[in-house]
């Protein structure tokens, strides 16, 4: 439910969906979508309330790592050169009777070296 609510949110904001829950092995991608701006990586992270760490907390270097060798992946199985590649993280808190989406642009950038 968080991450129909997470594409909701993003086609609100023009992103077009192309790929969710895109698996390469043991390598996944949440959702996969395209803005004006290029492609966006996007993992979810559904909670419910009281939570006790900040979202970009639980996307932490390691798991930034696995997101990031499964982007690499996907460009290269889909053959997608050229386009500007951001990586995203979008929060569903369910708060009783409240839903709050939050987004976070450019959560973080890969660094290659």
């Amino acid at each position: 439910m968080g991450e129909q609510m997470a594409c909701d949110f993003l086609q609100s904001r023009g992103h077009q969906i192309l790929d969710r829950n895109w698996r390469a092995g043991h390598l996944e991608l949440d959702i996969v979508s395209e803005a004006p701006d290029g492609l966006h990586f996007v993992e979810v992270k559904a909670r419910t309330a009281p939570v006790t760490t900040t979202i970009l907390d639980q996307v932490n270097n390691v798991k930034q790592k696995r997101i990031n060798a499964a982007a690499l992946q996907y460009l290269n199985k889909k053959a997608l050169k050229g386009k500007e590649v951001f990586f995203d993280v979008v929060s569903v808190l369910f708060d009783g009777p409240e839903t709050v989406v939050r987004y976070f642009p450019q959560a973080w950038i890969p660094m290659y070296i």
